[in-house]
């Protein structure tokens, strides 16, 4: 799963080689993203290196490859992403008398860490599998799972090292607590409330702040729905 701005800068790089043979500047890529910074262009790199969408070669000036692009943009279909069904064992059966038993589980994506804190780079590994309770997929829609590092949710029961397993959606109600990017690549676990034309990000530790953004500073890109933790 890409960011907005992580799949613009793809699509940015990508065009450029095509046209001229090498990729952008950093500085062509910032002013690209309208970003204040070339930190911002750094993350973004990083994070697209760490999906395996881009390699950079070492003692190369402009020295980024394109592995592979994103089912929007051409690219083959991911497997990587699909739930599967663990099924119960009944023993020998028949093409007549076959009844499979659905386990209580299903597999999703642990795709990285989020911060229940300060904002960090986030969903950075779509390797592992995590095991859910099925009554927490009750919803229609993909889910995934993520890490939690931090305590600002602590007053809600989320603790450092949990894991919270989260419905992908771009949209959300005031109170629902949810995956926000903040600014194209800086992801956190908050409550989300919506303020006029502002919405806030609040904690539920009172050692930290409720952070207020403009609405399109803000991009939701899933809602809690369960949590797993591991004693």
């Amino acid at each position: 799963m890409l960011t907005k701005k992580q799949l613009e800068l793809l699509e940015f790089i990508h065009k450029r080689v095509q046209r001229d043979g090498v990729p952008p500047s950093f500085d062509e890529m910032k002013q690209a993203l309208d970003l204040r910074s070339k930190s911002g262009i750094h993350r973004l790199i990083t994070a697209l290196e760490e999906r395996g969408f881009i390699r950079r070669l070492a003692h190369r000036a402009r020295a980024i490859e394109i592995v592979k692009l994103p089912e929007s943009m051409g690219g083959e279909p991911s497997t990587g992403f699909q739930p599967r069904v663990i099924q119960g064992d009944k023993g020998a059966a028949t093409a007549a008398n076959l009844e499979p038993v659905v386990a209580a589980a299903t597999e999703v994506p642990l795709v990285g860490r989020i911060a229940a804190g300060v904002p960090i780079e986030a969903i950075t590994d779509d390797a592992s599998q995590v095991a859910v309770p099925q009554q927490m997929l009750r919803n229609a829609g993909r889910h995934f799972a993520l890490e939690v590092k931090g305590d600002s949710m602590i007053g809600i029961g989320i603790n450092d090292g949990d894991v919270v397993v989260i419905r992908e959606t771009g949209s959300a109600e005031t109170g629902d607590v949810v995956v926000a990017q903040v600014e194209g690549y800086e992801a956190t676990l908050k409550r989300f409330l919506r303020k006029g034309n502002a919405i806030a990000l609040e904690a539920a530790n009172p050692a930290y702040e409720t952070r207020v953004f403009r609405e399109d500073q803000v991009e939701v890109q899933g809602i809690l729905v369960g949590l797993i933790r591991t004693y």
